[in-house]
């Protein structure tokens, strides 16, 4: 663990408000799922399916590392997806074994809703989060 100078106030200072900024960021987005009957694992794990974007359907096993959860906990959470008529699971067409995940029409719908919100609040935080980073100095 090296820096390239000491940790100052200034640094102390700077990496506080930038975690506050983030953390009304993080409770902003609950929220905004909430209000859209989500989780905001759920919410998520459907904006990481349609995010994944390589041309291919996205395993459970990618959504788990996407998520940052173990395996049987994305099983249990597309379970929820799915009870929820939020995603689709089916055997891969290239392996049998895997499991792949898609976003029903009802998820795409609350999906762009969610998104374009959280873009606006991104673009209203914009100005704040680059003055933090700009705070932190050169890389």
């Amino acid at each position: 663990m090296s820096t390239a100078r000491p940790i100052g106030d200034e640094d102390y200072e700077a990496l506080a408000a930038f975690r506050l900024a983030l953390r009304r960021f993080l409770t902003f987005s609950e929220a905004a799922a909430r209000d859209r009957g989500l989780t905001a694992q759920q919410h998520q794990a459907i904006l990481t399916i349609k995010g994944h974007g390589s041309g291919r359907p996205l395993t459970i096993g990618e959504l788990a590392d996407h998520l940052l959860i173990r395996h049987h906990s994305a099983v249990e959470l597309v379970d929820r997806l799915v009870q929820a008529e939020l995603a689709t699971r089916a055997s891969a067409e290239d392996d049998r074994r895997r499991v792949v995940v898609a976003l029903t029409a009802k998820a795409e719908v609350i999906l762009r809703e969610l998104s374009a919100t959280h873009l606006d609040e991104l673009r209203r935080s914009r100005t704040l989060l680059e003055q933090l980073l700009e705070r932190l100095g050169p890389p």
